[in-house]
Formats: structure tokens, sequence, C-alpha cells
């Protein structure tokens, strides 16, 4: 597992000392976002597997630091995070609520085991490996990370021996398909609050969110201004669901919007997509002879796949992964797909978008000059949004107005601040030349394709003529 501690506890941990066992026994890891984070033995058996340790090989944010140096953190120490969040939540409410609630023990070791192990199942370089690799080799069949976690708690406890309540790797499974549109039947009408917790399907606040944006920013050298211990000391339980203080709207507005922010700003900059989609056309070259996806079904090859792949690719000597290996050169010497230009989908035309694809460009190319083809073009479509598409994600909360009231009720659009947008959805198409010598024709071309789907040019500014130079 690597460094633990045993030492003697601050006095603010006291408040978890009468719940599962004495902290004092655990042993812990210092993390450099929650500090000491205790570790209880269940956890632990989890922890030192072969497949928990994978996690160690995934980057959080996938190629991302190939532009923010900095975001080299890993799917373990996110995993660790949520864990403790989930245990500070459910701890929380235990404490103000408990009684009434009927939390005990069971409750509390599920949802932290459930948080520990949410991402055990992710693919390599962060959502690309299900979101755009396994897309395009699957022919329609849908995968998710999260069914591949519950594959592999379940493998990990067959081959481990772990002694652990089959009813409770039941809950942990529920509780980490709850978002998905592969949610199990729950277990029992009761206590459906749990469900907030860690993945939370009913409006998308949970301590998954809390952990990744405060990490991701702190990673990327950006401010974060979110507040998310406000929200877990203040929230409540009304009607079987997890509330929130009316006054605090606005933090939970600067969640989401500090999410799309680093949507915007991180996670599918220019320059990171480029590299991501030449990674995805390496994955795609090498893998009829890899088999990279052959293992997604069976957790006991999959836990062997990580972003190791890459190096893997790259130093082999085999012909059959030339063209994979020569893109994975290209990445290392910075000669990357040539980012053209983007623009944003006009409101009116959100509704019915289609996505943009390479045929699109190449058949808006007029007559003369170069014949573009389809592989020497990259389309990226990019959707930011505050994680309910179109809505204002606050129509989806329910608030209270204090502590002495039991009333639950959401805040309609129209009364909230007007400074807020009026508008939850950005679709942004983007354009690559995968060959240098080729940005002037492919952009000319996609602002063709501009004028003959909207009637104007809709990108902001001109391709760079220095850019279109470049060869």
């Amino acid at each position: 597992m690597g460094a633990y501690c045993n030492e003697n506890l601050p006095l603010s941990t006291a408040c978890h000392l009468s719940l599962s066992h004495d902290l004092r026994l655990s042993k812990h890891v210092h993390d450099n976002v929650h500090g000491n984070i205790y570790l209880d033995p269940l956890s632990l058996k989890f922890i030192d597997t072969e497949q928990f340790q994978r996690l160690r090989e995934l980057k959080q944010l996938g190629m991302t630091h190939m532009v923010y140096p900095g975001a080299v953190h890993s799917r373990f120490e996110h995993s660790l995070g949520v864990y403790w969040l989930a245990g500070e939540a459910i701890h929380k409410l235990k404490t103000y609520q408990g009684l009434e609630l009927g939390i005990d023990r069971f409750d509390v070791q599920t949802v932290k085991i459930a948080g520990l192990l949410h991402d055990v199942g992710h693919g390599p370089f962060s959502h690309l490996f299900e979101r755009e690799f396994l897309p395009k080799v699957l022919n329609g069949f849908k995968w998710a990370h999260e069914q591949m976690s519950a594959k592999l708690i379940d493998h990990i406890v067959d081959v481990h021996h772990i002694d652990v309540e089959a009813e409770m790797i039941k809950r942990v499974k529920e509780l980490i398909l709850a978002s998905t549109e592969f949610a199990l039947p729950k277990s029992a009408k009761e206590k459906q609050f749990l469900y907030d917790i860690v993945a939370n399907g009913r409006n998308g606040i949970d301590v998954d969110k809390f952990d990744y944006i405060f990490r991701d920013s702190r990673a990327c050298g950006l401010g974060c201004s979110f507040d998310f211990q406000r929200l877990m000391e203040t929230m409540r339980v009304l009607g079987d669901e997890i509330c929130y203080r009316a006054k605090d709207y606005l933090s939970i507005h600067k969640l989401f919007a500090t999410r799309a922010d680093l949507y915007r700003t991180v996670y599918t900059h220019s320059k990171v997509k480029a590299v991501e989609l030449m990674v995805v056309d390496a994955l795609l070259k090498a893998n009829s002879y890899l088999e990279i996806s052959s293992s997604i079904q069976d957790p006991s090859e999959y836990w062997k796949l990580d972003d190791t792949i890459i190096k893997t690719i790259e130093i082999a000597p085999d012909e059959e992964l030339r063209e994979s290996r020569d893109l994975i050169r290209r990445i290392r010497r910075r000669n990357l797909y040539q980012f053209c230009n983007e623009f944003s989908v006009p409101k009116d035309k959100l509704e019915h978008f289609k996505n943009v694809n390479a045929q699109d460009i190449v058949c808006s190319q007029k007559n003369g000059g170069v014949l573009l083809k389809e592989e020497d073009i990259a389309v990226s479509n990019v959707r930011i949004d505050l994680t309910r598409g179109r809505q204002n994600p606050l129509e989806s909360i329910n608030f209270f107005k204090d502590y002495e009231s039991e009333e639950k009720f959401p805040i309609p659009d129209g009364r909230i601040s007007h400074l807020l947008p009026t508008s939850y959805q950005d679709m942004i198409v983007r354009v690559y030349s995968k060959k240098p010598e080729l940005v002037a024709a492919v952009s000319e071309a996609f602002e063709n394709f501009q004028l003959k789907t909207y009637g104007v040019k809709a990108q902001v500014h001109a391709t760079p003529e220095k850019k279109k130079r470049r060869l």
C-alpha cells in the first residue's frame, strides 16, 4: 500500500471513535487534499490487491499532463479521497440524524467501501477509453466503467477470499451504479438517501465530484472557490433524500459552474483533445494485434489493462504496430494533429444538433486545390453542460428553509439570480488536420461547412495565417 502511520489522533477526529473502531488503531495515509485518511480493516483488504493497486497506473486526467504538467495524479488517490469523503458524509448524517434515519454500522461501512471502489473498473486515459475508443470497436454495444467496477468487486472478493457480507457487496454495487443507466434495483425502499452520497443519480451532487473538482483544480494550478465542506456540514435528509439549505443555492451552482469550467479549460482543452484523438487512433490501429478491447467483459483479464499500454506500443518492435507506434512517437515529439478552428453551435440549433464528422467537412470542400480525404481530418464534438443537459441543475435539487422546517422544495429557474446563465449547455465543434500541410484546406472546408449549415461563419475568428503556412 505505501507509507502507513500510527500516531495520536487530532481532536477533530474524536467523533469517529465511537463508530466502527478506534481510529488510533487504524493505518492512515497522508493525502495532499484531505490530509490524514484513516483506513479501516475491510478497506485495506481491498486496497492491498493487485486489482486496486492498478489504479496507480491510471492517470486521473488521462493525457491532460501533456498540457498541464502537474496533472499526473492517479485514480488511486482519487479513490482514497472519495472513500474518505463518503465516510465523512455518512458520519455527519449519523451525528445529526442517526437516530431518526436508523443509520447503522452496516450503512457506514457500505457507503465507505462504495466510495473506495467506485472507479476500480475505470479504463485507461480517463474517459477516452470508454467514450471514444470502445464505441468505434464495439458496434453499438454499450459498456460503462461502473459496470466493470461491479464485476471487479465480485472478482476481488472471490480471488482474495475477502470475508465480507454478501448483502454488503450487493449494496455497494447498487450505490456505484446508482447514477447510471445500468442502475440495479435497490435493495430496500428505506434509506434511499444513501444512494445520494457516492454516485447521485437524482441531481449529481456527490462526493465523487467534491473530490475530483478540488483535486483536479489543484493539480492543474487553478483556483477552486467551491466549498464542499460547507455543503457537507449543512446537508440534511428530508423525505429520504439529501437536501440543502436554500441559502446555499449559489454554492451549489458554483459546484456545477466549476465543473463546467474544468471541462472547458482542462478536460477538453484543444491541445489535450489533439493528443487524445491521436491516442484513440493509435489504439484503434493496435487493437486487432494486441486485442486491447477483448478483455472488457472478463475482470480477470481487464485489470491488467492500464495507461502503460502506450509504452507497450511505443517500444514494441512488431511491424504490425508500426502505424500505432509512429503516432505515439509523434505525440512524444509534439508533432500533434493541428487544431484548425472551432465554433459553438447556435443556441437555437442545439436541440436538433447532430455530431459533425470528417465526411461532413470533406463534402464541404470546394473544387480546386488539395483534395481532402476523411482520414486527413479529425473532428471533436465537445458537449459542456452543468450535468443536466440543457436544464438548470438547481431544479433537480430539493432545498429546505431552516432546521426547524420539515418542508423541502425546489427553486424554480425564475427565482434565482438573474446573473446566472439562461443557457446551461454548450456544444463546441472542433476540427483538426492530421497533416500540418493540410491546415489551410481543412480550415477552408470547415468554414464552408458553417456557411452551408448556418448561413454564417459561426467561428470567432479565422484560422491564423501562420498556422496555415506551417509545414
